[in-house]
């Protein structure tokens, strides 16, 4: 090298070691479901990537159960499931926490029927559900309150589209599912023989939840909690003025945009679940306790119909130290 050019180089090198070069931003892997909740807004709006400061990639699933598949192998950090599926990972060691609560499931999920007058009508009945879903879940306690073994109904594994598409052809007799699918049924000819507001008071409540894998967590706890600050805003935002969220909202067409579901029913859909405020999730009533005690019930109940080994305690996959972060 000449001396012009070595001086040239070390020139560059002065200047550049002066200058504060942005690093590469941190990747964050999201799992999320087409269900029709506040934080839709947010990921339309691209709120998490601005908030979290990461490379966030939206990986959509059909149902929680493959989430939990795609937590276990790695490839996603944060998912969207449901407390069945979240319960069976807890259950298996899976090294998870939960995060957020979404909110307790009410008519947001139901047992849609055609053909079907009463429950001991369903003996006999193909009805269609994504397994280890909470859906299965509630399906599975409503045939118990109803005394009607499982083994007499022909349950069938399949996934929302899946469900769309055999409803659709006459292939199934029901689904116990989830909007807009759920939706889809009800406008179609199907009536509502049980939701999960019925199942809850039948002593089987079931919630949605983000979890998190507990090594991204504890290695990125700023992007964790930004996360959560942003879906905590979001539902807050719902929470204290839905009528702010009707049809003709910005709000609703971006949630028909992402779920698929018509803008006309988002204000509808909305109010199937009970959800839970960014301050709620501290509380006893979700992450300070209720959660926790929420999963063992539901282990109990998923050991019983020999789909789960139960523990005695699920704290450790229940976090609410970043809602607490989120709120300072």
């Amino acid at each position: 090298m000449t001396l012009r050019k070595l001086t040239t180089t070390l020139t560059l090198a002065g200047l550049l070691a002066g200058v504060s070069l942005p690093a590469f931003a941190e990747t964050l892997r999201i799992g999320w479901q087409q269900i029709v909740e506040p934080s839709r807004v947010p990921q339309a709006d691209k709120t998490y990537e601005s908030a979290t400061g990461a490379d966030v990639e939206w990986h959509l699933f059909g149902g929680g159960a493959d989430v939990i598949a795609a937590v276990a192998a790695g490839s996603i950090d944060i998912g969207y499931v449901g407390s069945s599926p979240l319960t069976a990972a807890a259950s298996q060691d899976l090294p998870i926490e939960t995060i957020y609560i979404v909110g307790n499931i009410a008519e947001a999920e139901a047992l849609a029927v055609k053909g079907v007058e009463k429950p001991e009508d369903l003996k006999g009945k193909k009805i269609a559900t994504p397994f280890v879903s909470t859906a299965h879940y509630s399906l599975l306690t409503a045939l118990k309150h109803w005394g009607i073994p499982a083994s007499e109904v022909n349950l069938l594994n399949l996934r929302p589209q899946e469900i769309a598409a055999a409803w659709e052809r006459g292939d199934i007799d029901g689904a116990y599912i989830w909007d807009p699918v759920l939706n889809q049924i009800k406008t179609t000819g199907g009536t509502v023989l049980a939701d999960s507001s019925d199942v809850a008071e039948w002593g089987g409540p079931t919630f949605d939840a983000w979890i998190v894998r507990k090594d991204y967590a504890e290695a990125h706890p700023e992007i964790v909690t930004a996360f959560v600050k942003v879906t905590g805003e979001a539902t807050d935002a719902y929470i204290k003025d839905p009528a702010a969220w009707g049809a003709d909202s910005d709000a609703a067409k971006k949630i028909a945009e992402l779920t698929g579901a018509p803008a006309a029913d988002v204000p509808a859909l909305l109010k199937g679940y009970v959800f839970a405020g960014l301050k709620d999730q501290t509380s006893e009533a979700f992450l300070g306790g209720a959660t926790a005690a929420a999963i063992k019930n539901t282990a109990a109940f998923l050991q019983e119909q020999g789909s789960a080994t139960a523990k005695e305690d699920y704290s450790a996959f229940v976090n609410k130290g970043f809602a607490e972060a989120a709120l300072k």
